[in-house]
């Protein structure tokens, strides 16, 4: 029976060339996301290798236990008593220690530029945002910021860069740049530029080199340090010196880790990040698979049905049930066998270029060569031929049921009443059960995860049950097509009988494409509505025309520019807000601090009861969902806690209770109170602008930025720009959308040109007849397009109307999250769904038909 199979494989290779193609994608997918998962993490772990490779310990200061001067929520400095242990002192005493070969102190720190056009530069990776002192050695050389142009900063006044944030600031020696840490905005001169291995600053971050004492000033004290490094001595355990290292640093002040630990804890980050990136391609894999299944059933049905007669001769001779089975699934474990060979050689075209891909908006990954482990090989022959047999599986057991006395009949039997009335049976079921769980959620408004498992239960069953359904519902809705086909001539009226003449062969062929136009009209449904009410949420409440707000929580926005933006010409009112933890009833919220004079000129507030005027010290005002939650109203007292943690509990009256408002947050204090509370007594995080309301091109914006010193630490956004912000959220759903769509219209192309050409085959001798009696090639090409057409109209029909209900049943969920959301339909991107889809049908098409209007008539009719 191998031999059997693989003759047959051979005999039919070119009508299977599609299935192979179409489970090819799908393990290309698999295959090459693992491989560019094992090569981006051997890559990011060689390039922190390197990273430590001169470190063997560093020495850096211990955190302060809870409640210790310095420690979140105690008073008194965040760190200058604890950092006092790092010095040249401690510096010397590690240099003497046995088996250390030098030591390197470093104060090390964040620093924002702007780019040389006076905006932010990689404000997406404030993180890697690096800034260091630059070091020299005794040849006055620093080893790990060699320098390719210029020289190094020797004074307060100049700055280095390495050669990527150069490149990305379009920086030039001698040009003054602006930069920030975490207070106002300074000017520095750059006087040379480095090249550098750390691997947060090379994968998209920044780095700026100070002289050691500016380093030391901004982010330790003078004379002393963020952490020292040491090397050590050829043959030295690095755990033995961390050991006497230790021994030598007081116990509360200072620890030791070695570079190997450190190493260690950065491979696991690097591992988190590489894991995300693959997560997009594994989805479309598995619809890449899923749609895929589809053609493999429907290729080896008509398969079956064409072999019926073979296939009953091989009863007639002997061959048994099992075998019959086993010959087919065999010919399923030769065609994943190929498909999984073609698809692991296209995933590592595709793991070679996904580097490029995801390495934009000056975020580039670390390099390597591709690594291929087990587990891409065995995913690829597992996915490729288990998806493959289980497809199959169904047709063999249909064949396995042929009777020797099949061979003496025609090559293929319409099913029988029982059969279609159990078929409608299980689909009417399963559509019940989809249609039902979904439409119980209509209400929930909770996106928990239990309702979305639901949710997704849902829609499997949903999808399912059209699948089941669409060979009965494919002759009424076909019919209803046939008003317009049958406008076109003879040519159509064949096309509609053809499409007809086998209603399950027609419903496989286009259940491919009505899945993936399921998935991809629900998604965008989803997307548009939620972006819509993102839009409105984004300025909800928002009276100012003007925010600004800091890059990064650590940061505050300085008071005196607060004042200068204030009396910026175009201004007519600037509202300082302070942010904060609250913490109550068990839970953490966020509170603004406002001027509750000044407040309700920027913010649109509607009070339930209350108001804002009896704002004060232990009063505050509450969103009516935190109210609801904790069960208080006007007048009630709470208790609650304004900043970090480790302070008491206070009772707080409630003095008003408003709708829920972005801006506002989930609760509105008393700006002096609030900022006597939080970590950073005095600390802005916002500042909202009203304008005196005639637009001036922006000109208002870049006095404002003006105002904040350019500081790229800040950012001025107006109403529209907020709008961008919120919906910029979606972008990977979308990119999610389109690549469904691009997966989904491929492998539905191929399902369609495989079926077509499997039915011109099967209808030689008729289109021989047709050509006979006059029909020109022209007629014949149309005919097969209309037929074609049909099929794709017929899938892009179920799979509008089951994405359209999925979604409307789904989005309540999101409507839990967003208050404002409500289903909008986005017509364009619907309509061109639509065309996308019937155009796949049409492309799909072409080489059939062409083929069809090939055929010699005598040929033709004389083929047997």
């Amino acid at each position: 029976m191998l031999k059997t199979a693989l003759r047959n494989v051979l005999a039919h290779k070119a009508r299977l060339l599609m299935t192979v193609l179409a489970v090819t994608l799908g393990v290309a997918f698999v295959s090459g996301t693992l491989v560019f998962a094992d090569s981006s993490t051997a890559a990011h772990r060689a390039a922190v290798s390197k990273d430590y490779a001169d470190i063997a310990v560093t020495v850096a200061p211990k955190d302060p236990p809870p409640g210790a001067p310095g420690a979140a929520g105690s008073a008194g400095s965040a760190g200058d008593e604890h950092a006092t242990v790092l010095d040249d002192a401690l510096a010397r005493e590690l240099a003497g220690l046995p088996g250390v070969a030098a030591v390197r102190p470093s104060a090390d720190g964040l620093a924002t530029l702007n780019s040389s056009n006076g905006t932010p530069l990689r404000t997406g990776r404030i993180w890697a945002h690096r800034a260091a002192a630059y070091v020299p050695g005794a040849d006055g050389k620093d080893s790990r910021h060699p320098l390719t142009e210029g020289r190094a900063p020797r004074d307060g006044q100049e700055i280095a860069v390495d050669s990527g944030t150069a490149a990305a600031g379009r920086f030039r020696i001698g040009e003054e740049i602006t930069l920030a840490t975490d207070g106002p905005a300074m000017t520095k001169r750059l006087v040379g530029i480095v090249t550098t291995r750390d691997t947060r600053v090379t994968a998209g971050g920044t780095l700026v080199l100070f002289d050691k004492a500016t380093a030391q000033e901004l982010f330790a004290s003078p004379g002393r340090y963020t952490s020292i490094d040491l090397s050590a001595v050829p043959g030295t355990d690095a755990a033995e010196l961390a050991r006497r290292v230790t021994a030598l640093l007081p116990a509360d002040r200072a620890e030791a880790t070695t570079g190997a630990a450190q190493a260690a804890q950065q491979a696991v980050l690097v591992d988190t990040l590489t894991r995300g990136n693959a997560k997009l391609s594994l989805v479309f894999a598995g619809v890449a698979l899923f749609i895929g299944s589809f053609l493999i059933v429907n290729t080896f049905t008509m398969l079956v049905a064409r072999r019926t007669r073979e296939i009953a001769l091989l009863r007639a001779i002997g061959a048994t049930r099992r075998q019959v089975v086993r010959s087919l699934l065999w010919e399923a474990v030769l065609l994943g066998l190929a498909a999984s060979a073609l698809g692991f050689l296209l995933g590592l075209g595709i793991a070679s270029v996904l580097p490029e891909i995801l390495s934009t908006a000056g975020e580039s990954l670390p390099r390597g060569p591709l690594v291929i482990g087990p587990l891409p090989v065995a995913a690829a022959l597992a996915v490729g031929v288990g998806v493959t047999v289980l497809a199959a599986w169904l047709p063999s057991r249909k064949a396995a049921r042929i009777a020797p006395v099949e061979a003496m009949r025609a090559a293929e039997q319409p099913p029988t009443a029982t059969a279609s009335r159990v078929r409608g049976a299980a689909g009417a079921l399963l559509l019940v059960l989809g249609a039902g769980l979904l439409l119980s959620l209509a209400g929930a408004k909770d996106a928990s995860e239990e309702n979305l498992r639901s949710a997704m239960s849902g829609c499997a069953l949903l999808v399912i049950a059209m699948i089941v359904l669409a060979p009965l519902l494919a002759v009424p809705v076909l019919r209803l097509s046939a008003r317009l086909t049958g406008r076109l001539g003879i040519t159509g009226h064949l096309a509609h009988r053809n499409a007809l003449r086998d209603p399950r062969r027609t419903a496989a062929t286009a259940s491919a494409l009505m899945v993936s136009t399921a998935l991809v009209a629900g998604l965008a449904v989803i997307g548009h509505s939620t972006g819509q009410a993102l839009d409105r949420q984004a300025a909800a409440g928002l009276a100012a025309d003007y925010v600004i707000s800091t890059h990064t929580s650590s940061a505050g926005i300085d008071p005196a520019a607060v004042q200068r933006v204030t009396a910026t010409p175009g201004v007519r009112t600037a509202t300082a807000v302070t942010d904060s933890t609250l913490f109550i009833g068990g839970g953490v919220r966020q509170i603004s601090g406002v001027d509750p004079a000044a407040a309700p000129s920027v913010m649109k507030l509607d009070f339930v009861n209350g108001s804002l005027k009896d704002l004060g010290p232990g009063r505050i005002a509450l969103s009516s969902t935190l109210a609801r939650a904790n069960g208080v109203r006007t007048g009630d007292r709470i208790d609650a806690r304004i900043g970090g943690p480790g302070q008491d509990l206070t009772p707080y009256t409630v003095v008003g209770v408003y709708e829920d408002n972005p801006t506002a947050q989930d609760a509105l204090g008393a700006r002096t109170e609030v900022q006597q509370s939080s970590l950073d007594a005095g600390s802005v995080q916002r500042v909202l602008v009203r304008a005196d309301g005639a637009a001036d091109g922006g000109a208002t914006k870049d006095r404002l930025r003006t105002a904040t010193g350019n500081n790229p630490l800040l950012q001025v956004q107006d109403r529209r720009e907020l709008v961008q912000e919120a919906s910029g959220s979606l972008s990977t759903l979308l990119t999610l959308t389109y690549g469904l769509l691009a997966i989904g219209g491929v492998i539905a192309a191929l399902g369609i040109m495989n079926t077509l050409a499997m039915s011109v085959s099967d209808r030689t001798r008729e289109i021989g007849v047709l050509r006979a009696i006059g029909m020109d090639r022209t007629g014949i090409r149309r005919m097969i397009r209309l037929e074609s057409l049909a099929v794709a109209a017929f899938g892009t029909l179920l799979g509008l109307a089951s994405g359209l209900f999925g979604a409307w049943t789904v989005g309540a969920l999101t409507n839990g999250a967003l208050k404002d959301y409500s289903l909008t339909l986005p017509w364009g991107t619907l309509l061109l769904i639509c065309l996308i889809s019937l155009a796949t049908g049409a492309v799909a098409a072409a080489l059939p038909a062409r083929h069809a209007s090939s055929l010699s008539p005598l040929e033709a009719v004389a083929e047997l």
